[in-house]
């Protein structure tokens, strides 16, 4: 095993070490019959539910799954929520989604998830805007017999039953950084344009960054500086503003994203360094199209959001029939997405992300 190899190897075991840590308590009264129902939440490793997983458990129907996501109105997660809801409706259940206008309102969103618990809804998806703050309002739910499944962006493990996660973690840090590398020939300052400084899934996106430009074949490529835009978009503007006035030498950026990445090529596109300064990060094709036509893009990755929202609502109504717990090596059946089990610490992937271009970006319409 060479050396990068090995040092991979560690990184990702220690990421997965890392989610595992920590646990909060939380008090307050739960339903008299939350115990007794085979699809609740519980204590345990991973928030996985009490019992055994029954594969061919009949899907439960007539349920109320309510999506949470880190910010309403954003159209990454109106596309992701309509996927869900979309699910729900084949499946017999009610969607409704609730939430902030901003991406960095962690208050507010434990208030609604208070809420939610109060009008007991049967499960929730959640998007969390702070890796640990939503814990205590999470586990109280699940004592509340109410599933959590938490979707593009996670919290501790123990606070929810399942992460479905856009694609690993690893992949998806890894793989922004081969695709800038290419444009940029291998050389050259670089910079990341990020969302919130506490947001579970861009950090541990940018720590895969920050090893995969230990390999050697990146050492003429130098990380100067992460910057945050807080996923609004005359933030990133600003932001995007402010590093080539602070870094007269770069010449790339990454935007994990979709807000960033947008407001970023936005800027771009009116300014003198058009076509100078490489872009790439997570985007949609919608918002990207214009600015992969006209030269500011060569090339972004994402995976398809709705599907993400779809594989939410799935695993959400299978915990709720007892389908699966969250517990490791559990499968189940997402109707035509196909079958996913899943992974350690209650981790479900749903895929490789998809690189767009000009010559497959009008194939996509998302």
């Amino acid at each position: 095993m060479s050396r990068a190899t090995l040092r991979r190897a560690c990184c990702a075991v220690a990421a997965a070490t890392a989610l595992a840590l920590g646990a909060t308590a939380c008090g307050g009264t739960t339903k008299d019959d939350a115990a007794k129902d085979s699809g609740s939440g519980g204590s345990g490793g991973s928030g996985a539910a009490a019992g055994k997983a029954d594969p061919n458990a009949a899907t439960k129907k007539d349920l109320t799954v309510a999506f949470l996501p880190k910010q309403v109105n954003n159209p990454y997660f109106t596309t992701a929520d309509k996927g869900g809801e979309k699910a729900l409706k084949e499946l017999g259940s009610t969607y409704k989604e609730t939430g902030s206008n901003s991406a960095t309102d962690t208050s507010g969103q434990v208030s609604y998830v208070n809420t939610l618990t109060q009008q007991q809804v049967d499960a929730m998806a959640v998007s969390a805007q702070d890796p640990g703050a939503l814990c205590t309002a999470l586990k109280q739910a699940m004592k509340n017999g109410i599933n959590v499944v938490t979707y593009d962006s996670d919290t501790k493990p123990e606070c929810r039953n399942a992460f479905v996660s856009q694609a690993s973690a690893e992949d998806l840090g890894r793989t922004q950084v081969q695709l800038l590398a290419k444009q940029l020939d291998y050389k050259g300052d670089i910079a990341i344009l990020s969302a919130a400084q506490t947001a579970t899934n861009q950090n541990t996106w940018i720590d895969f960054m920050k090893d995969e430009l230990k390999d050697p074949e990146y050492k003429d490529m130098k990380l100067v500086k992460v910057a945050y835009g807080n996923d609004d978009a005359q933030a990133s503007f600003q932001q995007t503003q402010g590093l080539l006035q602070e870094h007269p030498k770069l010449a790339g950026i990454i935007s994990p994203t979709t807000v960033g990445i947008k407001a970023a090529a936005q800027y771009l596109s009116g300014s003198k360094y058009k076509g100078k300064i490489a872009l790439t990060g997570l985007g949609t094709p919608n918002d990207m199209r214009k600015y992969v036509k006209n030269g500011t893009v060569d090339a972004f990755e994402l995976w398809d959001p709705a599907k993400l929202g779809e594989l939410a609502a799935r695993t959400a109504v299978a915990l709720k029939s007892g389908q699966i717990t969250g517990k490791a090596g559990e499968t189940f059946k997402a109707g035509a997405m196909g079958s996913f089990t899943v992974g350690e610490n209650g981790v479900i992937n749903l895929g490789k992300p998809t690189v767009f271009d000009r010559k497959n970006i009008d194939r996509f319409d998302f």
